[in-house]
């Protein structure tokens, strides 16, 4: 009787991700929302059932979604489909909510770098390379029309565009780590609503005033920073490659200490939630704010100002 109700929830979960699947891949506009929600069936099938009954349900799904779907689908079942039996054994698990997000984008990262190498490997297709040769050759069309109408191009604007392409060529990696983190909080945000109304009882969510990262970062973004100085790596080389994104990720992590600080420190104060907010999308469109956010990150890990003002506050 047991086994039989497994089957039924597993082809009920099995059914959802069917229909979710052939929206995202049939319905161009509507399948941008969809996107979203393939990771719920997965979430709510490994947050019941045993390690290997989530192994053999992201078996089955993977052929369901090359029958329906074509090989297209491959890709989405595997990212989504990882990402969402490690949060759902997480869930089960209980563990905290910050060790199920690490877990899952570092989940949804290594699908991302499998699925990579596997189109440049057996399809010879490099998209971020042909990405990269699109905005190239939509640049020097651009310059050609302008030409072609007797004006001049501005030179500064050229050498600023070739910056901002030899900036995502070395960036590469780091992206693929912003990629996963953001697909895993868009994840989370869209299924644990979803989840939690269907009785699967989860962690509550940290806070974001309380998020702080181990003390240990400061350090290692001090010693990448030590390290540029020092070697001065020729752009291309690996060296340069490794520490321009270490240096990326790191100060990334000390802007969103220095985002914490502020909801906390507004949350102390007793100042509206929509300070810090905006506050927040300024650090980022445009990134107005960035370097004073970052500089109280800093601040805020190495000298522990949050312990300070609550002890003051005692």
């Amino acid at each position: 009787m047991k086994n039989a109700h497994k089957l039924t929830e597993g082809a009920l979960c099995l059914a959802v991700f069917a229909v979710l699947i052939l929206m995202t891949i049939y319905i161009p506009v509507l399948g941008i929302v969809t996107n979203l929600f393939l990771a719920v069936p997965f979430i709510l099938f490994a947050a019941k059932n045993t390690r290997m009954n989530s192994f053999v349900f992201l078996v089955a799904a993977i052929i369901l979604s090359i029958l329906v779907g074509t090989i297209l689908a491959l890709p989405l079942t595997l990212s989504y489909g990882a990402a969402g039996l490690v949060i759902g054994y997480f869930i089960q698990l209980e563990k905290s909510r910050m060790s199920t997000f690490v877990t899952a984008t570092l989940v949804f990262l290594i699908a991302l770098l499998v699925q990579y190498a596997a189109s440049v490997v057996f399809f010879k297709m490099n998209l971020i390379e042909e990405f990269i040769q699109m905005m190239k050759e939509s640049l020097d069309q651009s310059v050609a029309i302008v030409e072609a109408l007797g004006q001049n191009v501005d030179g500064a604007v050229l050498e600023r565009f070739d910056a901002f392409i030899k900036m995502i060529e070395t960036l590469t990696p780091s992206l693929f780590v912003m990629t996963s983190i953001a697909a895993v909080l868009l994840i989370e945000l869209v299924s644990f609503p979803i989840v939690k109304r269907l009785g699967v009882n989860m962690q509550q969510r940290m806070p974001l005033k309380e998020l702080t990262f181990p003390k240990s970062i400061l350090w290692y973004y001090l010693v990448i920073m030590l390290a540029s100085f020092i070697l001065k790596p020729e752009e291309g080389d690996y060296w340069y490659l490794a520490l321009v994104n270490l240096s990326f990720i790191l100060q990334l992590c000390m802007v969103v200490q220095g985002i914490a600080f502020l909801f906390y420190i507004c949350d102390m104060k007793g100042i509206h939630k929509a300070v810090p907010i905006i506050a927040t999308v300024f650090t980022f469109f445009p990134p107005i704010l960035l370097p004073i956010v970052r500089i109280l990150g800093i601040i805020d890990l190495g000298f522990e100002l949050r312990k300070r003002f609550e002890s003051k506050n005692r």
